[in-house]
């Protein structure tokens, strides 16, 4: 079974479509700024724009901290409210639950499915963003990669290539952990509705009402607490030395929302009443 949904995971043109719109806002940030040379003003724009213009190593944590806040949830959204919804809308999921399959191994294949698509995209958005910073703004290894000094600690700190590598796995884990907890959102309500729109339009509600309360003093109580309160946290890996504190914060909040979510994503399909 999940070699049936990777398969028509990677078959379906949309997958390769998404991901190049991914991959594309990276690279036409890129040439704006190499065209021009005008990095943002400080607190202004995303995060290590600034830095790429002397060092294109940093582009791809620049990337992701360009696609992060929408585009990649709202890619991961689409995606997990098709899961289950669309196959409903379609008249397929009454046909896949007669054979011998079961609803929690179709469920575990669906979600091994989006796991794989979010490394697929990081991944891609990494690759493309890191020959991109390389071609457009050149790179100093020699000399080690120095850390922005709005996002580090110590101005002026550098740290070695292999230093550079495990940051950006570490921003890898932490961000597929996010992403897993907006699917995981998605696919409850995926359960719920034959509509796959209506599933992601639902989950982008939720995070939007997020992002809302987390900018709101009047909803400062609830603010740790929130699904998308931690969502940059990762850029503290880039710091020196690395604040862990939010990042272990942020990953417990995913991690939680992605338990539970997935716990009543399963109950719900398991007593489901597929009827068409």
């Amino acid at each position: 079974m999940i070699a049936v949904e990777l398969a028509k995971l990677f078959r379906r043109p949309r997958t390769y479509v998404i991901t190049g719109l991914l991959c594309a806002l990276p690279l036409i940030v890129a040439i704006f700024l190499a065209t021009t040379r005008v990095p943002p003003p400080p607190g202004q724009g995303g995060a290590f724009l600034s830095a790429v213009l002397s060092n294109g190593a940093l582009y791809p944590a620049a990337a992701m901290a360009l696609v992060m806040p929408v585009f990649l949830p709202v890619s991961v959204a689409v995606l997990a409210g098709d899961a289950v919804a669309g196959e409903a809308a379609t008249g397929t999921l009454r046909y896949l639950l007669i054979r011998p399959v079961g609803r929690t191994r179709l469920l575990a294949a669906k979600l091994i499915a989006l796991i794989v698509f979010v490394l697929f995209a990081i991944v891609a958005v990494l690759l493309t963003s890191y020959v991109t910073g390389l071609a457009l703004f050149g790179s100093q290894p020699s000399a080690g990669v120095a850390l922005p000094a709005d996002v580090t600690s110590l101005s002026g700190v550098t740290i070695t290539p292999a230093g550079l590598a495990l940051r950006m796995l570490g921003t890898v884990a932490y961000i597929v952990i996010s992403m897993l907890s907006v699917a995981a959102i998605a696919l409850f309500l995926s359960t719920v509705t034959d509509s796959a729109l209506g599933a992601a339009m639902g989950a982008l509600a939720v995070l939007v009402t997020s992002q809302v309360l987390v900018t709101l003093d009047a909803a400062a109580a609830v603010r740790p607490y929130l699904p998308t309160r931690y969502w940059l946290a990762w850029i503290d890996f880039f710091r020196d030395p690395v604040l862990w504190r939010d990042i272990e914060r942020g990953a417990g909040i995913q991690l939680v929302y992605l338990v539970v979510l997935l716990g009543m994503a399963w109950a719900n399909f398991l007593t489901r009443n597929v009827v068409t």
